[in-house]
């Protein structure tokens, strides 16, 4: 899944910075290539490390890379920048340098939009599959109803929006979202985070659960619980919830009434350079970058999200790891063992 988000993310990067491109550029397509990949070594990198520090910093190879990480990403896009500042040319100053700003402008938008996707597969599929198919639902919900019932048009610069499409599209999505997310959060290949790279579907992953995805039950009150047994037909008396239930109702809120600027962005932003796609990746259906829009600002979102409001700070043996490796000398670390030597030994021995 990470390969298919960075394949889709290059395929991205390729089709707006040609907008920009002429058969004569001077500016060298191997330059723009050049950043984005020192962007995504930057980011991944930084990603490799916070995720699987208890295997690179174990690794002798890799430890001077991690422990430097952010020094050598610096250098070589210094080593970049030399690189373009010797490939202006007078008659052509202005658009290289307009250029420039262009490559950055989508290397910040596009490769730290995938890095934050890229984050949510490894805190757990869920993080990555609810946002994606809530996108989706919405699009195809939008559609439908648009189609069915779409009279009032919702905005200029996507004649085919309509306001019964947009509301319609927000209930389908909240709907869906809510009973999803009480599918897939019952599998543990979909709440747990990946703890190396080689994880797959059969992998038999386990954890212990965030407490978002703990059920509980809900006491009804006595009329209540009464209605319910009747419509049950057995007795009823409380209700099976979990809060990550109510979260898929927020991301989905988010993905309806949010998300689509994202498209309404990309369709102002094809105006602006009077193309009807952005290239023709998927015959039929224009460019990939038409088919991201939404999810782009939708991965960001749900990353920021969970990490602010869902996922549990706590201290991990990888992470105190880190801080050793990187923070103490050789004669600190073995400073450092002895006492925890000591330390464990004296819990063993102490009374029970």
């Amino acid at each position: 899944m990470i390969i298919l988000v960075i394949l889709i993310q290059s395929i991205v990067f390729r089709e707006i910075t040609q907008l920009f491109q002429g058969t004569r550029d001077p500016w060298s397509k191997t330059l723009n290539w050049y950043f984005f990949a020192i962007a995504n070594y930057y980011f991944y990198g930084e990603t490799i490390i916070y995720y699987f520090k208890h295997i690179v910093l174990s690794e002798a190879v890799f430890h001077p890379f991690a422990a430097n990480h952010r020094f050598i990403s610096f250098m070589l896009y210094v080593f970049g920048f030399m690189g373009f500042v010797a490939s202006l040319k007078r008659k052509h100053l202005q658009r290289q340098f307009s250029l420039f700003g262009w490559v950055h402008m989508t290397l910040l938008v596009v490769v730290v939009s995938s890095h934050f996707i890229v984050d949510n597969i490894l805190e757990g599929m869920i993080w990555f599959w609810l946002p994606a198919s809530l996108v989706i639902c919405n699009d195809v919900s939008a559609w439908f109803w648009g189609v069915t019932l779409g009279r009032t048009q919702l905005f200029a610069l996507s004649p085919k929006k309509t306001v019964e499409g947009f509301v319609g599209a927000f209930f389908s999505t909240v709907i869906l979202g809510f009973f999803w997310a009480s599918f897939f959060m019952r599998y543990d290949y979909m709440i747990c985070p990946v703890k190396d790279l080689g994880t797959s579907a059969f992998s038999g992953l386990t954890c212990k659960p965030n407490s978002v995805f703990i059920w509980r039950d809900f006491e009804l009150a006595k009329p209540a619980a009464a209605v319910a047994s009747i419509l049950a037909a057995r007795p009823v008396t409380t209700i099976p919830w979990a809060p990550f239930q109510f979260h898929a109702v927020a991301m989905a809120c988010f993905a309806s009434l949010v998300a689509p600027f994202g498209g309404f962005f990309a369709s102002g932003f094809k105006r602006a350079f009077n193309i009807k796609d952005f290239g023709h990746s998927i015959p039929g259906h224009g460019g990939m970058t038409d088919r991201m829009d939404c999810q782009f600002l939708m991965g960001m979102f749900s990353y920021v999200y969970y990490t602010n409001i869902i996922r549990q700070s706590d201290i991990t043996v990888s992470n105190v790891i880190q801080l050793v490796m990187n923070g103490l000398t050789r004669d600190e670390q073995l400073q450092l063992i002895e006492e925890l030597s000591k330390l464990v030994g004296t819990v063993t021995n102490s009374p029970r």
